[in-house]
């Protein structure tokens, strides 16, 4: 075990060593943190994230370092990293090992305790994300669970729930995502071409509709029915 210690060179085998033994410790320390302290980062991602950018870093600004157990440390880390991903798909036991089942914290307006300590925050925590998700009142909450990733998911009561047009039973037009034409003072040709347009087609719409050129267009946007949207530069 004398590749613990200080040393002034290591073996190839010893730098393995080594980022094996890292990688293993920081995914216990994520487990130790819990999900509040690692917030929005799974804790095989936070493992592999604070580790790599320490050790490429070192070398990089002291001479004295070689690069060689940095290059042989990283690429031990990243083929960790991708049998931890491999390993989360194929097993559910090493999934729920890693990424923890969420945390219910209020129940039918109800805080649970329980749910709080478990998760590792405070009330005012709490309180905080609630707001966030622009929750006043916490009695309104059918369900609220802390997930693996730091974030609170939160359901209202079904009669708290703003209406849709689903309730009146109207009929909506289907989702529709405009297409990019014009960007930064240049016509998009290809995407033009996929609305059966073409260039002269955008400029004398532009000119008829907003009396400009389109140089002057930031962003302009166009519909299947033919709706153009232009935000000019300001």
């Amino acid at each position: 075990m004398d590749f613990l210690q200080s040393q002034e060179s290591l073996t190839a085998i010893e730098w393995i060593l080594r980022a094996v033994i890292a990688f293993f410790v920081l995914l216990l320390v994520a487990k130790v943190l819990g999900q509040r302290a690692i917030a929005q980062l799974r804790p095989l991602d936070f493992a592999i994230a604070i580790v790599v950018g320490n050790i490429l870093a070192h070398p990089l600004s002291d001479e004295r370092l070689g690069l060689k157990g940095s290059v042989i440390t990283t690429m031990v880390l990243v083929i960790l990293y991708l049998i931890g991903i491999w390993m989360i798909l194929k097993f559910p036991l090493f999934r729920r090992l890693l990424n923890p089942p969420p945390i219910t914290l209020v129940k039918n307006g109800e805080i649970l305790n329980k749910g709080l300590k478990k998760a590792r925050i405070s009330i005012d925590v709490l309180l905080e994300e609630l707001r966030e998700s622009k929750v006043e009142d916490i009695k309104k909450v059918a369900l609220a669970m802390w997930e693996a990733n730091g974030n609170l998911s939160v359901f209202l009561d079904p009669k708290y729930e703003p209406l849709t047009p689903s309730d009146y039973q109207m009929q909506k037009p289907p989702f529709e995502l405009p297409i990019t034409i014009i960007k930064e003072g240049k016509i998009n040709l290809k995407d033009i071409k996929q609305l059966q347009k073409d260039e002269e087609w955008v400029v004398s719409r532009l000119d008829l509709l907003y009396q400009t050129k389109v140089e002057n267009v930031l962003l302009g946007t166009l519909d299947t029915k033919d709706n153009l949207m232009v935000f000019l530069y300001k």
